[in-house]
């Protein structure tokens, strides 16, 4: 149903979404960017020194998305946002003819893909659509860890347009953008160059005290809420604050395997501490999780203490490793 004759790449064999990843999602905006990245051919591993700059805001760890900046510098990527003064699926179908992507926020709740949320849970979530044709109500799109299509009333829902009427009402506006492919790609070497240009750059954004630190901080504060709101909330808080937490430096991770492939020196020290941040973060949220149902607090203090201690062989050490002058 593609409509222009392009294969496209399912599932999640890339690097980033392949093997045994302690942490299967990051979040809606990281794993869209992968999928599509890769549905491009285009590297993702490469736009990943943003990584380095992952702080502690007091309620959440910050969200992790690629900033537009890095994605022009690295892959001629550039984004706008998609004016919607008529039917939606016309504005999308008028880019998607040019060879464009849009980007579009939905409810998981109107996803044929993945199956375990269809119909059964509301939540916030992006697809990456590059191919609509109305006239047989049917889309094409990235989402999560592949590609998949709708057609019919998954069609109509997805366009949130009941009885087939694809028009919004005044108090309801969709989030959209357009992503064009404006430039050429940095290949190779010069990929590589570019890539290290931004981890120095963000290594001059890094926080300069330890996040896991005011995470500790705040944390009983956490736990009291989490008792008193039991497990819906939960889920919300673990995606927010362990999930976020976890996969950051899974990525990054996978990060600095790829520069050592590369071949740049870096320490096996500083790959192993951020797996351990990973892991670590998944076990607090276990522990967390049966706390809860349990109705038994659980301070997660020793989870605390060595996620405290692995975060100093993760960002500083590659601070000390590259510093923070760009070539």
């Amino acid at each position: 149903m593609y409509g222009d004759g392009k294969v496209r790449t399912r599932g999640g064999a890339y690097a980033l979404h392949g093997g045994n990843p302690v942490w299967s999602h990051a979040n809606r905006h990281i794993d869209l960017w992968i999928e599509l990245l890769h549905g491009w051919e285009l590297e993702p591993i490469a736009a990943l020194p943003f990584t380095v700059t992952l702080d502690f805001e007091g309620d959440q760890f910050t969200s992790l998305n690629i900033p537009s900046a890095d994605l022009e510098l690295l892959y001629g990527i550039v984004k706008d946002e998609l004016s919607t003064y008529g039917r939606l699926e016309t504005h999308v179908a008028a880019q998607t003819n040019r060879g464009n992507v849009v980007l579009l926020e939905v409810d998981n709740y109107q996803l044929p893909q993945p199956t375990g949320a269809y119909r059964r849970q509301h939540a916030r979530s992006c697809i990456a659509i590059d191919v609509l044709v109305p006239e047989a109500t049917a889309v094409g799109y990235y989402h999560h860890d592949g590609y998949h299509t709708a057609s019919g009333d998954d069609y109509a829902s997805i366009f949130r347009s009941p009885d087939g009427e694809s028009s919004w009402g005044a108090a309801s506006f969709p989030q959209a953008e357009v992503v064009r492919r404006r430039f050429a790609a940095q290949a190779e070497d010069a990929l590589l160059r570019a890539s290290m240009d931004l981890l120095r750059s963000h290594l001059a954004r890094r926080p300069r005290q330890n996040p896991i630190k005011a995470f500790r901080e705040a944390f009983p504060a956490h736990l009291e809420q989490l008792m008193s709101r039991g497990e819906p909330n939960f889920q919300i808080y673990a995606a927010s604050v362990l999930r976020q937490l976890g996969a950051n430096f899974e990525l990054m991770g996978r990060y600095v395997r790829w520069l050592v492939m590369n071949g740049k020196v870096v320490p096996d020290t500083v790959a192993e501490a951020c797996y351990t941040m990973a892991s670590e973060a998944m076990v607090m949220q276990f522990r967390l999780m049966r706390a809860v149902i349990s109705h038994k607090p659980d301070g997660c203090q020793d989870c605390l203490a060595q996620l405290e201690a692995a975060y100093q062989g993760t960002v500083p050490a590659l601070a000390a490793c590259f510093g923070e002058t760009v070539s």
